[in-house]
């Protein structure tokens, strides 16, 4: 997603609510690409605006989680801490302090595992064993977690296949083969909901990264949009949306016509449809562009923007093809 377009200007756009949210959601993927610290600050300053909408804001903490920045942690930990401030947006704060990495965040979100809103609170849950996770497992095992992941994002639990010496223990008490774990197994360990969070989380990126090759990891992933947490279901839905298979439209399109399913869920069923990006998926994201609900609107015209986006690209490299086929017909 390369832009030619200066640092300022996407900057610009950001910060102008009259400007439609699709276009203000490209310039914070724009200024993620570009990189440097400076991007990020920019992305900090947007945060720092309680008039953008829940969707926009939470997806700028999620960019500045993902871009790893130390110096971005003040800005997130302002918004967790804010209590007045949508749940949405502190629990993806609160998810970008854990993808960061560093220590310094621990005790940070040791003292919101106790918040009152679940979707904060279970959060905090997960990054706090994320952070102590990367701390036994040490820097060889971190590498090799983000190596196993074929979406490239920086995940809330490594998948079950990468150890710490105690996943190792436990393994070797059990007599289990965690590497080779079958898509049964995971699944069970995904809607087992006496498990800790973290665990199911980690079941749900070992199936994720198999979902590219095996269809009945798309299956067991739609299973999980059942749990009994709001925060693991939209979870489930966006993992599903970086898997992109179209075996998950009917799950993901019960999740976003539920009216009563959380917002958080239904907003990134609405996302994971738009990663999809087949007909019968935009006809969906189509009929929801004018929900009452602020958050699935605004989600719906995101995702048919970035239908319409990864389209034009996948038409390019089409004409790219029968451009160079028929110059080697020649």
């Amino acid at each position: 997603m390369a832009s030619s377009v200066p640092r300022e200007a996407h900057a610009a756009v950001l910060a102008d609510t009259s400007i439609p949210v699709a276009t203000r959601m490209r310039a914070i993927f724009y200024l993620k690409d570009m990189g440097g610290i400076e991007s990020a600050a920019a992305l900090e300053a947007a945060l720092a605006d309680m008039s953008g909408s829940v969707l926009f804001r939470h997806e700028l903490a999620y960019v500045l989680g993902q871009m790893g920045f130390k110096e971005s942690l003040p800005a997130l930990e302002a918004v967790l801490r804010n209590v007045s401030d949508d749940a949405i947006v502190r629990h993806e704060a609160a998810e970008a302090m854990a993808a960061i990495g560093d220590p310094s965040s621990l005790p940070v979100l040791e003292e919101f595992c106790s918040d009152p809103a679940p979707e904060v609170s279970e959060t905090c849950e997960i990054g706090v064993r994320s952070l102590r996770w990367q701390a036994e497992a040490g820097p060889d095992a971190v590498k090799a977690r983000d190596t196993a992941n074929p979406f490239e994002s920086v995940d809330p639990a490594p998948p079950v296949e990468v150890l710490s010496p105690s996943d190792k223990e436990r393994a070797e008490a059990a007599a289990a083969d965690t590497a080779s774990a079958d898509v049964a197994a995971l699944r069970a360990s995904l809607v087992d909901e006496a498990a800790p969070l973290f665990e199911r989380y980690r079941a749900m990126f070992s199936l994720r990264n198999r979902c590219t090759t095996d269809a009945a990891a798309v299956e067991a992933l739609c299973a999980g949009l059942k749990a009994t947490s709001a925060l693991f279901r939209h979870e489930v839905a966006y993992v599903l949306g970086q898997a992109a298979r179209p075996e998950a439209t009917e799950a993901l399109t019960a999740s976003l016509r539920d009216e009563e399913e959380h917002p958080m869920v239904r907003h990134e069923a609405a996302e994971a449809l738009g990663a999809v990006g087949t007909p019968e998926a935009e006809a969906v994201l189509e009929s929801f562009r004018s929900s009452d609900c602020t958050i699935v609107r605004e989600s719906c015209e995101v995702a048919l923007d970035a239908a319409d986006y990864f389209a034009q690209f996948a038409k390019q490299g089409e004409a790219t093809v029968a451009t160079g086929a028929a110059a080697s017909a020649e």
